[in-house]
């Protein structure tokens, strides 16, 4: 990494053994997909500095404030960052930008269409000032199409590539209730980082950087690769099915005896003879022609949920769950959020861990990955502008530079001034 910023991210005592240490990203982002891509790295160990605007930062600050004050979304998706304020509409805040990228090895951005070529910052402008550099930036449809002009939003670009045609029920389409255009997109983005930069740095690369764009639009292109299949060689758009799936059956949650729902899944035929002998115990069903494969049973979807349907209204979950383990039939009980909090898997397995914010400490969720000997640096969620004074200094600004710089309102007024609301 180019010298003049440590790359030591937050606590340091992990940064030795964490696999980005010595990874600079510099983040121009707003709402959840380039900040799911950041704390992603941050999660490994990079240092993350993300750039906002001094009046107001990224606006997922303040979609609401049921955290301590603050923004659930925000809190989810900014752990282990440092904030930065700068006007990028000034000329100063675009010169220190440029300052931090001068000493970065990557770039994440998630800007409006337009915002970055504003600012100096095309692909071929970033390779020819920085070349070791990897900038990538997030969009909302790709360059080149009829639609890459347009402001893109997680749910108009679900409904735009098919998702939300294949969720819910045909009567009642509906979006996924996670943000999957936004955190599918952020984790794509982290995924491709990281093949840049073991190119870039291993023996057999050129220390050459990467321009890399991702957008919202292709990666649900992706996870629709399915239905799109399903479609082109059919012919039929298949319906949404609810808690189902077109593709399997049966597959699907029932009412159970005690007030709960129980999930209930098989993949292939010999699953569905265990559950029609060990769970229902009807040796008709599972010698019935029409049942014998799945295109047959998916065909034959209903009679076959109400056979198990009414099985299940005479059990309690427990036992249902008890008896489907047993012959190896998939199950699970369907939970709100709120069960999820205090979800034994997560419990037993030391999932919680506890991080700071400005508004006091908070549960937060350790990352998915489970890398052995390594323990995730879970840094804080940022303040805006808390760590302006601080990396300016460290870039070698004087005091009285930062005190001019504060006055122009490069990077805004007073701390006080900054504080979360």
């Amino acid at each position: 990494m180019d010298e003049g910023l440590s790359a030591e991210p937050n606590p340091p005592g992990t940064a030795r053994s964490a696999p980005l240490a010595g990874i600079t990203v510099i983040a121009l982002e707003q709402a959840v997909s380039a900040p799911m891509c950041t704390r992603t790295l941050a999660d490994f160990g990079a240092r993350v500095i993300k750039v906002e605007h001094p009046v107001g930062g990224d606006f997922a600050r303040h979609y609401d404030d049921v955290v301590l004050g603050q923004a659930a979304h925000f809190v989810w998706v900014n752990r282990g960052k440092e904030s930065v304020t700068l006007d990028l509409k000034s000329a100063a805040g675009v010169a220190i930008l440029h300052e931090l990228l001068s000493r970065a090895d990557v770039l994440v951005a998630n800007l409006a269409p337009g915002a970055t070529a504003r600012l100096g910052l095309t692909p071929e402008q970033l390779a020819s000032r920085y070349p070791a550099l990897i900038a990538l930036e997030i969009d909302g449809f790709g360059a080149g199409g009829p639609l890459s002009h347009k402001r893109a939003y997680d749910l108009l670009v679900q409904a735009e590539s098919g998702v939300c045609a294949v969720t819910g029920t045909a009567e009642a389409p509906a979006k996924p209730g996670p943000p999957v255009a936004d955190v599918t997109t952020g984790l794509y983005a982290a995924l491709s980082i990281l093949a840049a930069l073991y190119q870039r740095d291993s023996a057999r690369g050129s220390r050459r950087g990467a321009e890399i764009s991702v957008s919202l639009f292709d990666t649900m292109a992706e996870m629709m690769g399915y239905h799109l299949t399903y479609a082109r060689h059919s012919g039929i758009d298949q319906q949404p099915l609810g808690m189902s799936s077109p593709a399997v059956a049966p597959y699907g949650a029932y009412p159970t005896r005690d007030g709960h729902t129980v999930l209930l899944g098989t993949t292939n035929d010999k699953e569905w003879q265990r559950l029609a002998t060990a769970i229902l115990g009807r040796p008709d069903l599972a010698a019935d022609d029409r049942f014998a494969t799945n295109p047959g049973r998916t065909r034959h979807r209903a009679e076959l949920d109400a056979a198990i349907g009414t099985w299940c209204a005479r059990h309690d979950l427990a036992e249902i769950q008890r008896v489907a383990d047993e012959a190896g039939i998939g199950n699970s009980r369907y939970n709100r959020p709120s069960d999820v909090l205090e979800h034994p898997q997560l419990a037993a397995r030391g999932r919680w861990r506890t991080i700071d914010t400005p508004a006091g400490p908070i549960p937060s969720l350790l990352p998915p990955a489970v890398v052995d000997g390594y323990d995730p640096p879970m840094g804080a969620v940022p303040g805006l502008g808390e760590h302006t004074e601080a990396v300016l200094a460290e870039m070698g600004w004087s005091p009285a530079e930062i005190a001019d710089l504060r006055t122009s309102a490069v990077i805004g007024g007073p701390a006080s001034e900054r504080a979360v609301r």
